[in-house]
């Protein structure tokens, strides 16, 4: 094989392996993309049974009524600690 043809053998599996690391990116994107989107519906629902008013709130509603809820006394170390013992549910 002669060097040109050697080079476009070279170039040829470097545009192969480039689209492959491209491909595999986007797999790793969605995947993590859908991991969230679990994770968000699932907080929303745990949510919406814990407090089944906040289903009829705005976004924005529901955004203030955590917030206020967060001020309470306690609700700081109660999440804490619920994250450090794994019973965030």
């Amino acid at each position: 094989m002669n060097l040109p043809e050697e080079k476009q053998k070279v170039e040829t599996q470097l545009r192969q392996l480039q689209n492959r690391q491209k491909i595999l990116l986007n797999k790793k994107a969605n995947a993590e993309r859908r991991e969230r989107t679990h994770r968000l519906i699932e907080r929303g629902a745990i949510l919406e049974s814990a407090f089944p008013a906040v289903a009829a709130m705005t976004g924005e509603q529901v955004k203030a009524f955590l917030l206020s809820l967060s001020r309470l006394p306690g609700a700081g170390e109660a999440a804490g600690k619920s994250a450090k013992t794994g019973n965030a549910r």
